[in-house]
């Protein structure tokens, strides 16, 4: 069973978005996938209630109940368990890193956003210290389509923690397909969003 993490302090950078888009795909690919909602405004799980089928199995829970949430997705099977987080630095942090094999910071392009992600990947270095070998990268999200923000922002990020090779650019798909409770792929399957929510896929499962 393979655990990511959505990570971040900063509100707004499309955890739960990027989650609920990866955990299609991993379905989609025929994995049994667990999104574990730790984010008060239950952003994921609200995603689900819209959502026909039950292929995404999506928990609400508190930091605490991590360690139990993640044992019980064990023994049923799960295949990839995905950890949405609250836009702010707290006790969950901690839990998040701990439990997680790969954490993901998704970082939009701008001077917050790479403040807040520096921040946060500070932490996640502190925790490789502690224990070896967790492995972390940023992902750049809500890219624009022209201008030089992109490699500006890489250019910041990769001396601190590796940076995705995949980008996921500023386009309406991601926000359209979560007000039904679908994916990009389900949307538009021959779309951009959706081929690049699967090379993001891809990438992750092989980091």
């Amino acid at each position: 069973m393979k655990t990511v993490a959505l990570l971040t302090e900063k509100g707004g950078t499309g955890k739960s978005t990027l989650a609920v888009h990866l955990a299609v795909c991993g379905s989609r690919q025929g994995k049994a996938v667990v999104v574990i909602d730790l984010d008060p405004q239950a952003s994921a799980a609200s995603w689900c209630a819209k959502r026909a089928g039950g292929d995404v199995a999506v928990v609400g829970a508190k930091a605490q109940e991590l360690p139990r949430l993640l044992d019980e997705s064990r023994k049923q099977g799960a295949d990839l368990v995905l950890i949405d987080t609250a836009g702010r630095s707290d006790v969950t942090t901690a839990h998040v890193i701990d439990a997680a094999d790969l954490v993901l910071i998704p970082c939009r392009p701008s001077i917050y956003d790479l403040e807040a992600s520096q921040r946060t990947a500070e932490q996640i270095k502190a925790a490789q210290t502690k224990a070896g070998g967790k492995r972390a990268a940023f992902v750049l999200n809500a890219v624009p389509p022209r201008g030089t923000r992109a490699d500006e922002a890489r250019e910041s990020l990769e001396p601190v923690l590796p940076v995705s090779p995949v980008e996921l650019h500023q386009l309406v798909a991601f926000s359209d397909a979560l007000n039904d409770g679908r994916s990009v792929e389900e949307l538009e399957p021959a779309g951009k969003a959706a081929a690049e929510i699967r090379a993001l896929y891809n990438w992750l499962i092989g980091f």
